[in-house]
């Protein structure tokens, strides 16, 4: 687990300080943080993933690279859906909203298609992938 931590930091500190843009597996890519609070522990994780942007909405995939379980950060934001988005250089406060039947696929479909990487996750597991919606939440004043 340390392995993966020190991993998601590293991709952190370089989104941090380059406003948004990493290099290496996630060049071009289109990289968000997502701060969940954990499900257990109830402290706060971050997590770099790729997201499909449409509209005002930013989707993430809990994927988990094909793996046959979901990845921690699902279970800590059905926990606790209220998290913390960063975009480039913008901070936002958001609810994480499952995406279900035929939006969901409707989704996971379009990323597939920008994404081919994501088309064989689906392959590689027999679980189907969940599709969250990061819904920006007002802000007060």
């Amino acid at each position: 687990m340390s392995e993966i931590n020190d991993w998601n930091a590293a991709i952190t500190a370089e989104f941090r300080a380059n406003a948004g843009i990493v290099g290496g597996q996630f060049a071009g890519a289109t990289l968000l943080l997502l701060q969940t609070t954990g499900a257990k522990t109830k402290e706060t994780r971050v997590n770099p993933l790729v997201y499909f942007g449409e509209d005002d909405a930013y989707y993430v995939f809990a994927s988990y690279g094909g793996a046959p379980a979901h990845p921690d950060w699902y279970f800590n934001l059905r926990a606790h859906p209220e998290v913390t988005v960063e975009v480039g250089t913008e901070t936002f406060r958001a609810q994480a909203i499952e995406v279900t039947g035929p939006e969901r696929d409707r989704i996971y479909a379009a990323q597939a298609a920008r994404s081919p990487q994501f088309a064989e996750y689906a392959k590689n597991t027999t679980r189907i992938i969940p599709v969250i919606e990061l819904r920006r939440l007002a802000t007060a004043g």
